[in-house]
């Protein structure tokens, strides 16, 4: 099998090579100053994330909101300061932090997934303990972590999800981002940073409380906060760009949804989030669980899914009625009664352009 087949035969591309164009265009095109590291300027990787033009290449927007965030997220990342990148779930933390490192290095895959099961090996190394046993401590057995790897080449580790480590885990960073350097104490030697080195950590606020980061190691990071989309025109159009690039991904055949079901599966999703409708004229209950604009793309992608293979392609009311169910009811009891109470008062009420997709979540909530 060719490694043309075996790309395409990927479920999800990282950065680096699905924008592979895009990024040699930028790198090609680029006049600016290259810090230590990097393969192009911060001027090139802020039009890499929000869009625009590198000679006849068009750049596409890898995030739509405030350029100033982005701004601010790529000048912390030139100095040797690490970024953490807080915000609600859906803000596009993870897909702003892998486009980054992907702009910047090249390469966005030395991750470090933050769970209550992850160790300080995962964080520092490792070893492979049969060679361990075999030889004793020496260079072949060492394991290195993601963030030691990207020590070594000057690169960017990320680290994601970091309030779910548990605090001890989070606070092998702290040396890491003061010294820059890994004690390998085994081995006599230290693994020090080479110049471009740097760490992009996530966080949900929804995790607050359950293992809060210490003032020690936040002081290490320069801290943006990702807003969620602030009106609805921007939420529809990342929605909207998002379900293109994933269909196109997984080949889906079925049409991409009409802005007008964009615009009513949004609505939905704001104001059961906000509790209150748009017009601010009626309070509504929010179910138990996530209802971000991450939660609206995998709703419509599934909507296609269904539209697809037992439709003639063509999303209908009755595909985004099973999408929304799924999506909205999570605790069985609690939200089925916040969702028949947002049909009843609200969608109900909302005339013919809304009664077909009224109709079908009706029926599927009995």
């Amino acid at each position: 099998m060719s490694t043309e087949q075996t790309m395409q035969d990927i479920m999800r591309r990282p950065s680096e090579l699905l924008y592979e164009e895009e990024i040699s265009a930028l790198i090609r095109e680029d006049e600016g100053k290259i810090p230590a590291g990097w393969q192009m300027s911060p001027k090139s990787v802020l039009k890499f994330i929000v869009g625009g033009m590198a000679g006849k290449q068009v750049i596409t927007p890898k995030y739509i909101g405030n350029p100033r965030i982005v701004e601010m997220a790529i000048a912390t990342l030139v100095t040797d300061r690490a970024l953490l990148l807080i915000g609600e779930p859906g803000t596009a933390k993870s897909w702003l932090s892998e486009n980054l490192a992907a702009a910047i290095y090249g390469n966005s895959g030395l991750v470090v997934q933050g769970t209550a099961g992850t160790t300080e090996e995962q964080v520092r190394y490792s070893w492979n303990y049969a060679m361990l046993l075999a030889q004793g401590p020496t260079p072949e057995a060492l394991v290195k972590s993601p963030v030691m790897r990207a020590m070594e080449a000057g690169g960017i580790a990320r680290f994601e999800e970091i309030s779910r480590c548990a605090s001890e885990v989070q606070d092998a960073l702290i040396s890491i981002l003061s010294e820059k350097t890994i004690s390998v104490p085994e081995l006599g030697k230290e693994m020090n940073a080479r110049k471009g080195f740097s760490i992009i950590a996530t966080a949900n606020t929804r995790d607050r409380g359950v293992n809060e980061m210490s003032t020690a190691l936040k002081r290490r990071f320069n801290i943006i906060v990702l807003p969620a989309p602030a009106d609805l025109e921007t939420e529809v159009e990342i929605v909207k760009k998002r379900v293109a690039e994933i269909a196109a991904s997984y080949d889906l055949q079925a049409a991409v949804p009409a802005d007008e079901a964009l615009q009513k599966v949004v609505t939905i999703f704001r104001e059961l989030r906000s509790g209150m409708t748009l017009d601010k004229k009626e309070k509504v209950k929010s179910p138990a669980g996530v209802i971000s604009t991450a939660e609206a793309i995998s709703l419509l992608t599934n909507s296609m899914a269904l539209a697809a293979s037992f439709g003639n392609g063509e999303m209908t009311d009755e595909d985004l009625a099973a999408g929304l169910q799924g999506a909205i009811v999570k605790d069985d009891d609690k939200d089925r009664l916040v969702w028949k109470e947002y049909l009843d008062n609200v969608m109900k009420k909302r005339g013919a352009g809304w009664r077909g997709l009224y109709t079908a979540c009706k029926e599927m909530n009995q």
